[in-house]
């Protein structure tokens, strides 16, 4: 086996599998093992058009096991940490899994980059662990305020990567990003949720009023981001990723129904969710002096996003039966 440089967790799932595409296509001398254990959001047709590379390789395997963690660790010098549970509706109906995979997960692989003496270990996290904010922006100095079970076991393996650092050294950077969307990704998550919808002749549910912020960025974005803090990020330092795109999810929703020839008809208002967020928003002013930016036109990567789905309906549709 031909020796690998660059371990990525959750090289499956929507956000880790544009980043090996982005990767590989801006690196062709990188080599990358993918670690995924295969669970329901991760889908190994996200990398159908890669897998034959010789610089990649696929490993099936739990990042909360030791053994197979380290196998795949003595064979790298740089990780970039996906894996993670993290849809807020389930980790609401059971938290467990989330504790399990977020918390116990992160500390298997960290234990283990510590031993083997990795050079780089990229902690990927987001932004629901700062909660809501009613004014301003969160800055990576903020104290962490999550609220669901997902972004407070997330903050927990936030708090776990940077003791790594503290006590042991271990050259660790955490992000921070706000909410993603584009190609590949589950169709549980807004966008494609209510793209898919659209398509089916289905309404969309919409939380309460619908006026609930969030900053939305292009996945490709976010890839740039963590290969920029890859190679310019100081270790033992948190980086926020805003997409300056604050919206709420009523604007996000009337955007999808012009776009796909809908009207107000398709919108179903439903209860609440439990401890629903009013707002986050990111400080990125960190980064942006450090010379990364976002790139993408948020309705340009919009309107690229829904013709994603309308023309691959082949990827989504057995997700959802």
């Amino acid at each position: 086996m031909t020796e690998l440089k660059m371990l990525v967790t959750g090289g499956c799932g929507f956000i880790g599998s544009n980043f090996i595409r982005y990767m590989l296509k801006k690196y062709p001398d990188y080599q990358i093992v993918n670690l995924d254990k295969l669970t329901y959001a991760e889908n190994f047709a996200n990398l159908r058009d890669i897998e034959n590379k010789p610089n990649y390789f696929f490993v099936k395997g739990d990042i909360c096991d030791p053994a197979s963690v380290n196998e795949v660790m003595t064979k790298v010098d740089q990780v970039v940490h996906f894996a993670a549970e993290s849809h807020v509706d389930r980790s609401i109906e059971d938290g467990s899994v989330f504790v399990r995979t977020n918390v116990l997960g992160t500390n298997t692989l960290l234990q283990s980059a510590l031993a083997n003496k990795i050079k780089k270990f990229i902690h990927v996290s987001t932004d629901e662990v700062y909660g809501s904010a009613m004014e301003g922006s969160f800055t990576e100095m903020d104290n962490l305020n999550p609220s669901s079970p997902y972004s407070s076991s997330k903050a927990s393996s936030d708090l776990l990567a940077k003791s790594y650092h503290t006590t042991y050294g271990l050259p660790v950077c955490i992000t921070r990003c706000t909410n993603n969307f584009g190609p590949y990704q589950y169709p549980e998550k807004l966008i494609p949720f209510f793209i898919s919808r659209l398509m089916e002749g289905k309404k969309v549910p919409v939380y309460g009023t619908g006026l609930n912020i969030r900053d939305w960025i292009y996945v490709e974005d976010h890839c740039s981001a963590v290969d920029f803090i890859l190679h310019n990020g100081k270790s033992g330092e948190i980086y926020n990723i805003d997409g300056g795109n604050e919206l709420t999810n009523l604007e996000i929703t009337h955007r999808l129904l012009k776009m796909l020839g809908k009207d107000e008809s398709s919108i179903e208002y439903v209860e609440d969710r439990k401890g629903h967020d009013f707002r986050y928003s990111l400080d990125g002013g960190k980064l942006e002096k450090m010379g990364w930016k976002p790139q993408y036109d948020f309705d340009t990567a919009l309107e690229q996003t829904d013709s994603w789905y309308v023309e691959n309906k082949w990827w989504w549709e057995p997700l959802k039966r």
